[in-house]
């Protein structure tokens, strides 16, 4: 058992392995149809939504708050090798959310009742246009700047400290935004607002 967890590859497909036979062992009929599909993409984007808002809560629960508290010539660990990794991590979760997120809308045939606000969508469709805001966020404001703060790319002295408090501000919007966001999710489910 320790050499499956020893390795996140192998972790990952004794996972996959375990669902399989808990599958099996439910006797759960599969027909592989398009319900099945939405299904799938479904549990893919709870799956990618996880480690998207997982992330983004570890980044602001946990590391940076702790920064200040990590010696000087410790915080390299940090920003060479921690943050680089879970910032890859982090942004593709949110494109794998978002992506999937969008084909079960479509899927499910309530993508542009959704996206336009039709009343039985509402919320729904306020928790994909927000996270659709924060994906953008991710993308387009708070990789870039990381990338400068983390010295990833080349950035004079001075645009460090700039670029990394644009990220952390534009990370703690994120943050704030989960909170409607992942209500709106539930609430869909639930029935609405």
């Amino acid at each position: 058992m320790s050499k499956i967890l020893q390795s996140l590859r192998n972790t990952v497909i004794a996972g996959v392995v375990l669902l399989l036979i808990i599958i099996l062992i439910a006797n759960q009929p599969t027909k592989f149809d398009h319900a099945w599909g939405a299904f799938l993409f479904r549990w893919l984007h709870v799956g990618s939504g996880v480690m998207w808002i997982g992330l983004l809560w570890y980044f602001n629960f946990v590391q940076m708050p702790s920064m200040p508290k990590i010696p000087d010539e410790q915080k390299p660990a940090i920003s060479k090798v921690i943050a680089p990794t879970a910032l890859f991590w982090f942004r593709y979760a949110a494109l794998s959310t978002v992506v999937t997120g969008l084909l079960v809308a479509y899927m499910s045939g309530y993508l542009k009742q959704a996206l336009s606000l039709q009343v039985p969508f509402a919320a729904i469709g306020i928790g994909m246009w927000i996270a659709l805001v924060m994906a953008f966020n991710v993308w387009f404001i708070i990789w870039p700047k990381q990338q400068i703060a983390l010295g990833i790319v080349e950035a004079a002295a001075d645009a460090k400290p700039k670029a990394a408090r644009i990220a952390m501000l534009t990370s703690r919007i994120n943050t704030m935004l989960s909170i409607p966001m992942l209500y709106m999710m539930v609430a869909q489910q639930n029935g609405g607002l």
